[in-house]
């Protein structure tokens, strides 16, 4: 196995890496992410061993890059949760179609995007632009929770440096789906707890 060293890459060399097809490991706010770019994106269900009705989320800098994607009545919902959670551990599933949908959740009308409150990965992020993402574990495994144990999950990849990571609160992010006009579903209850009335 290569040294956990010689797998790193500061930002601009991971942002390139990326950029031309492949996978890498980052570091969240919440758990540690296997993360490359939409049009890559087939590549993640198979080293995950994940089934494909899994969706991706979609990561970026700044907000604008996410909500710009979605219909105008579902981005006046998302703006103020947006607003107050982002960045942080709160993943929007807003209305979306083209090409970005078929790559993340093929066959759906549907995108789950979020920033992470993550210094590191926002700077790799406003150079390499939105990245599809997901947990760093095999399909059915516990998470990682640092950049060692996501290092061994996929030995062939590299690790956005340097180390050590930021601390990785370890709860997945909370997910919530726009469904209506001012009604939002949710999906999972994770690190943010959304007030009644906001979801």
């Amino acid at each position: 196995m290569t040294p956990l060293g010689e797998r790193l890459m500061a930002v601009d060399q991971i942002a390139d890496y990326l950029r031309g097809g492949g996978a890498a490991l980052l570091p969240t706010d919440t758990l540690p992410a296997l993360a490359c770019t939409p049009s890559s994106a087939a590549q993640i269900w198979t080293l995950k061993q994940r089934p494909q009705d899994k969706p991706l989320i979609l990561m970026a800098a700044e907000a604008v890059e996410l909500l710009d994607l979605t219909t105008h009545i579902a981005k006046l919902d998302a703006l103020p949760l947006a607003e107050r959670y982002w960045p942080g551990p709160l993943t929007l599933v807003l209305p979306a179609a083209g090409a970005l949908v078929n790559h993340l959740n093929p066959g759906q009308d549907s995108l789950g995007m979020r920033i992470p409150a993550c210094a590191a990965t926002r700077s790799l992020l406003a150079r390499s632009g939105p990245l599809a993402t997901t947990s760093a574990n095999r399909s059915g495994a516990p998470p990682s929770c640092s950049a060692e144990q996501a290092a061994a999950a996929f030995s062939g990849l590299p690790l956005l440096g340097p180390l050590p990571w930021p601390q990785p609160s370890g709860l997945a992010s909370t997910v919530l789906k726009w469904t209506s006009p001012g009604c939002w579903q949710m999906l999972r209850q994770g690190a943010v707890m959304v007030p009644d009335g906001s979801a």
